[in-house]
């Protein structure tokens, strides 16, 4: 799911709404400038740099949007699983990233979930547009799905946002509480917080 803004302040409708975003990305391929603003730019460059990582096999981001974080991705996963409910958005994004290791599907979590296990997942401005409900399921779909050396990235606007369910504190902590998994990073500012946990917990360091 692609966020909004405007005049600094996230705005969107309903997440089960595709028709809405299927007219706002017909009128412009990039409505709220995640290509060029600073903010969005800086804020994946935060996100991937916090990867305990190199390299994954294979990464999953419902939500994908445009696919703007999906392109940061491909370069550092052998395969991406990229979802999003805009047919339109998924044209663009698939425009944009013109990569066979990097696959697009029209579909939404947690109602749906890809088969197989992944070693990176990524929840970017998504799981508080989600009810208490869903995002339990979620967090319970991501423990199963993730490998055993896998890396949940979650990040959340803090402002107040329009529809949002909860805040984006709220979404993280359960994400975290219900996934069980381990925190090994997190970056928090006045605009946004970035959390990452995986399921050995050891550092960048301690790796091989």
């Amino acid at each position: 799911m692609s966020e909004a803004k405007s005049q600094g302040k996230h705005v969107r409708e309903p997440r089960d709404d595709a028709a809405y975003f299927d007219a706002l990305y017909a009128q412009n391929e990039d409505p709220w400038n995640l290509r060029t603003r600073w903010y969005e730019r800086r804020k994946r460059a935060i996100a991937l740099s916090m990867l305990p990582r190199e390299r994954y096999e294979h990464a999953f981001e419902p939500g994908c949007g445009i696919g703007e974080l999906t392109a940061m991705l491909g370069t550092r996963c052998a395969s991406v699983t990229a979802w999003d409910i805009s047919t339109r958005a998924l044209a663009i994004a698939r425009e944009r990233v013109d990569a066979a290791h990097v696959q697009f599907e029209r579909n939404t979590v947690p109602a749906h979930w890809p088969q197989g296990q992944f070693d990176l997942i990524v929840i970017s401005e998504l799981a508080y547009y989600l009810s208490g409900t869903q995002q339990r399921t979620l967090a319970q779909l991501i423990a199963r799905g993730l490998a055993p050396q896998g890396t949940l990235l979650a990040c959340h606007w803090r402002h107040p946002i329009d529809d949002a369910k909860t805040s984006a504190l709220e979404a993280h902590r359960t994400l975290s509480d219900v996934s069980g998994l381990i925190s090994v990073a997190r970056y928090d500012d006045d605009d946004m917080v970035i959390d990452v946990w995986s399921n050995d917990g050891r550092s960048v360091a301690t790796m091989a």
